[in-house]
């Protein structure tokens, strides 16, 4: 059965975005940038909700711009390959290798699970990956957990008021000072 991963970067204290609603703090360095380009590889279907669709919609002609570093380019080329499902009450049309979810994100998540398919099914948007880990959906925790404090903003655990024993799988420490962290929901 594929497995749902939950993935971003991090502040220190626990935010996707600060109390501002900017990230200017997660820009990765090459080898983070290479790193997140490997992990979205390994999935074969990424679910979004709106806010993040919109935001990585950057990434749908970024490859047009030749000036760009290989790097660059090459997240692209995974990305827009990438299946997307996008979770929105107000998107008529998304665009790109992206359908609108037809159903609820848990009928969604058991419709992918069933079907035959290769990867993980990647959530990214801490709404989405709040309503998914309340449902008890995730499998695994990927942090990139960034050497800044925020000080406030949209927590990247979601606050649904119930334990949730993890048991740690992997790490890796970058040169910029991210730390990976990778952690498997113990059943």
């Amino acid at each position: 059965m594929r497995s749902v991963t939950y993935s971003m970067g991090v502040s220190l204290d626990g935010y996707v975005v600060g109390p501002d609603g900017g990230f200017d703090w997660t820009p990765p360095d090459e080898e983070v940038h290479r790193f997140a380009t490997d992990e979205v590889r390994e999935a074969g279907v990424h679910l979004l909700g709106r806010r993040l669709y919109e935001t990585m919609l950057y990434w749908e002609t970024v490859d047009q711009n030749p000036s760009l570093g290989f790097s660059t380019i090459e997240f692209a080329a995974v990305w827009n390959a990438l299946p997307k499902v996008v979770f929105s009450t107000t998107l008529s049309a998304v665009q790109g290798n992206a359908r609108l979810a037809s159903g609820g994100l848990a009928e969604e998540i058991e419709r992918l699970r069933a079907e035959p398919g290769d990867g993980d099914i990647a959530i990214g948007g801490a709404t989405l990956a709040a309503e998914a880990a309340a449902s008890g959906l995730i499998d695994e925790y990927r942090a990139r957990v960034y050497p800044v404090l925020v000080g406030g903003g949209i927590p990247f655990f979601p606050q649904h008021e119930r334990r949730v024993d993890l048991e740690l799988v992997g790490t890796r420490t970058f040169g910029s000072g991210v730390v990976y962290l990778r952690y498997r929901v113990a059943r």
